[in-house]
């Protein structure tokens, strides 16, 4: 393998500055108005930039996963965000969720499993973090994949206080791949979770059974 370090990023934390920062909406999310500014690649300084960011808080997922048959369980709720779809607001997704304060990420992937398909994860290993839209939210996902029985996804679930609707079921793993190309799956989380268990699965086996 080449030596990744030739990758790294060019700037560091002190190449930044953020001269304002005012939360200028709070509803169900927040959006904070900044004013910041940057090292350029060719060592002069920025202009002053501001932008209007999504405050929507870290977020934990999993991808729940079944070895003895090869499946997955995934979740299919409605989502507003998906309206003007022009196929249907009823997403295929991994069951996720808003991280607590005081809740780490694997907390927060092992509540929403149960809350969102009435099943225990019987083991949930990390895989990776990333950040869904940095040009516009500051939203990072915490993704796990997780050992799970997928005989028992079945019915209906999700939290009344949250309005939630949700319809469990186990879907065989190449399935699930298919379809992120027939763009049944489309959610970003689920995608990424998907061809993260497709290219790592012999070692998040191999991690699951330790």
């Amino acid at each position: 393998m080449n030596d990744l370090k030739q990758y790294g990023a060019s700037f560091e934390r002190k190449d930044f500055e953020i001269l304002s920062r005012e939360r200028v909406f709070q509803g169900y999310f927040a959006i904070d108005a900044y004013k910041a500014r940057y090292r350029k690649f060719d060592g002069t300084e920025s202009a002053v930039i501001t932008r209007e960011i999504f405050e929507r808080g870290d977020a934990a997922a999993v991808v729940p996963y079944d070895p003895v048959r090869d499946a997955v369980v995934l979740i299919e709720q409605f989502r507003l965000g998906a309206a003007r779809d022009s196929e249907s607001p009823w997403l295929l997704e991994l069951p996720a969720g808003i991280i607590d304060a005081g809740e780490t990420p694997e907390n927060t992937v092992m509540r929403e499993m149960v809350e969102e398909t009435g099943i225990s994860l019987e083991k949930a290993v990390h895989a990776l973090d990333f950040l869904t839209t940095p040009g516009g939210s500051t939203e990072k996902i915490f993704l796990y994949v997780g050992l799970v029985d997928s005989s028992r996804a079945a019915g209906y679930h999700g939290l009344m206080s949250e309005s939630e609707d949700i319809r469990v079921l186990s879907v065989p793993f190449e399935d699930a791949l298919a379809l992120i190309d027939t763009g049944r799956i489309r959610n970003s989380i689920a995608i990424v979770g998907l061809q993260y268990l497709a290219l790592h699965k012999s070692s998040v086996l191999k991690s699951l059974k330790q």
